[in-house]
């Protein structure tokens, strides 16, 4: 594993609110920060490491647009 692994290098883990930064942002962001923190500390640095080896970003809370995740019912079969 790589010695200089930052997992929260792409996060502002700042309790401060910035200047151009709207409460709601605000918000947003603290409640990404405790989840990103709350799983770290839940399954450790290594586990942690092997799932984000570039570490968090803002981005894993992103929802994918509908046409990404569609499957392809023929292949899987439908629900029952």
């Amino acid at each position: 594993m790589a010695e200089n692994y930052s997992a929260f290098k792409d996060l502002n883990l700042s309790d401060a609110r910035s200047e151009n930064e709207t409460r709601e942002e605000y918000k947003l962001r603290k409640k990404r920060n405790n989840k990103v923190l709350k799983f770290y500390n839940n399954i450790g640095r290594e586990a942690f490491q092997q799932m984000f080896p570039e570490g968090a970003n803002y981005r894993m809370f992103e929802v994918p647009e509908k046409e990404a995740i569609k499957v392809d019912t023929k292949k899987v079969g439908k629900a029952k």
